[in-house]
This record gives C-alpha cells, sequence and structure tokens, in this order.
C-alpha cells in the first residue's frame, strides 16, 4: 500500500507542501519539535529517563499598582454608577 512513498520524488513534494503551509522561517523550528519529540519517545521506549530542560531566563511580574478611592471615583464609570443609585 505505501511502496514506493518514500523515492525522492515523494520526498520532494512533501518538502515543497511543508514549506508553502508553515513558511520558511517556522520550518526549522518545526523541524527541530518533530526531532526533539522522536527523541523523547526513543529514550521512554528504552527506559532512558532525562530531566526536562529548565528555562534560562526567569519570568518577571509586572509591578502591582494599587487603586485609590480618589482615583475610581474619577472614573466616568463610577461617575455613572453612582447616579444610578
Amino acid at each position: 500500500m505505501f511502496s514506493g512513498l518514500e523515492s525522492p520524488m515523494h520526498l520532494l513534494v512533501v518538502l515543497i507542501v511543508a514549506i508553502l503551509v508553515l513558511g520558511p522561517k517556522k520550518l526549522p523550528e518545526a523541524a527541530r519539535g518533530l526531532g526533539s519529540g522522536i527523541r523523547q519517545f526513543k529514550d521512554s521506549i528504552e527506559g532512558k529517563e532525562t530531566p526536562a530542560p529548565v528555562a534560562a531566563a526567569p519570568v518577571t511580574a509586572a509591578p502591582v499598582t494599587t487603586a485609590t478611592s480618589a482615583s475610581i471615583e474619577a472614573t466616568p464609570v463610577a461617575a455613572e454608577t453612582e447616579k444610578a443609585i
């Protein structure tokens, strides 16, 4: 059923379709992800345990601001709400 699918012409067609779908900028990233997935699958079948890579840059949180009652009263929504009450 699948005989001859590994011929160079078929691989060329698959490569052209992949470039059209993913674009030349995303194709290396997709190939890296596919290779990493295959490598992890092989390692899990063989029983090798490898730790997951840790992100190098820590994530920083945005500064937290608190609203004062004066700033809340100055908003148009708060003024409309007070009129409705």
